[in-house]
């Protein structure tokens, strides 16, 4: 399975292809998939040092306790910003569930065959 993409451009790309694919993508967005190719950026960044801590999620508090990796918090966070950007991007299976949006319509073969005639 290939690496996915991981740097803030091909994000954006990536992420401006699949809105047009779905017919949901407006010059006016742009902000927002800027702001979200960053988070997943981030994302990506994050779980990669995660991964290179070899999945630590506590750390010690001194007194024998432990609390909450703020890595992990971070990581945490920025799944649920990504999901609610994704979701108001409507590229996200709930969005078109909910009919934030509705999937692009196919042509049949006929309405091809005769808008080519």
């Amino acid at each position: 399975m290939a690496a996915p993409a991981t740097t803030k451009a091909t994000i954006k790309k990536q992420v401006i292809q699949d809105m047009k694919k779905l017919g949901v993508y407006y010059l006016e967005t742009g902000r927002e998939i800027d702001i979200y190719a960053g988070m997943v950026e981030q994302y990506y960044d994050l779980q990669r040092e995660y991964v290179n801590k070899g999945f630590s999620c506590s750390t010690g508090t001194g007194a024998a306790g432990e609390k909450k990796s703020p890595l992990v918090s971070t990581i945490e966070a920025l799944r649920r910003d990504i999901l609610a950007y994704a979701d108001r991007l409507c590229i996200t299976p709930r969005a078109i569930r909910d009919g934030q949006q509705k999937p692009p319509e196919k042509e049949s073969k006929l309405e091809v065959m005769l808008r080519g005639s």
